[in-house]
């Protein structure tokens, strides 16, 4: 058998393909779902996966293997289901004592009205746009982790970004 095929299967290479990107595995479904417990999960499921077929996944097609494996999984449990990603509410406030109450409030208006202009966008646009923004990933790496083109990457976030402008103009 090819050695692509078996490389994965050994510990030291799945114990580095594991550690280069369980981080952005579970950020790619935290940002699409809004669930950090649930990304966890399906992140760890996608790996076994992975694990339980590395005899017939190519290394180079291993990448693309476990994101899909992990974007189905995540399709089919949370089928239909919008989420409004929840990030924005987990700031620290213990400083709040030194901060001026009306800018608190502010403060977390704003919070909410991101929230819920983030929240309206489509599944897809907000997963580019989340992993663009918040990860720092480029374009191309967003097309390959989401297995579509670049300029399909460009178009969402460009819609992401024009909705949310108008979204809190509104908001205003």
């Amino acid at each position: 058998m090819d050695n692509n095929f078996n490389g994965l299967c050994a510990e030291s290479v799945f114990s580095h393909f594991f550690a280069t990107h369980i981080k952005a595995l579970r950020n790619y479904l935290y940002f699409k779902y809004g669930n950090e417990e649930q990304a966890n999960d399906m992140a760890q499921d996608a790996f076994i996966k992975v694990w339980e077929n590395c005899r017939n996944i190519p290394q180079d097609k291993a990448k693309s293997f476990l994101y899909t494996v992990a974007n189905n999984a995540s399709l089919n449990q949370i089928a239909h289901q919008k989420v409004v990603l929840r990030y924005a509410q987990t700031g620290n406030h213990e400083h709040a004592d030194h901060v001026n109450p009306e800018y608190m409030v502010e403060e977390d208006q704003f919070k909410d009205k991101l929230d819920k202009a983030i929240g309206s966008l489509t599944e897809a646009q907000r997963t580019a746009f989340l992993l663009n923004r918040i990860e720092g990933k480029k374009y191309h790496e967003i097309a390959e982790m989401l297995d579509i083109s670049v300029k399909a990457v460009e178009k969402r976030i460009s819609g992401a970004l024009a909705t949310l402008r108008e979204q809190i103009e509104q908001m205003r």
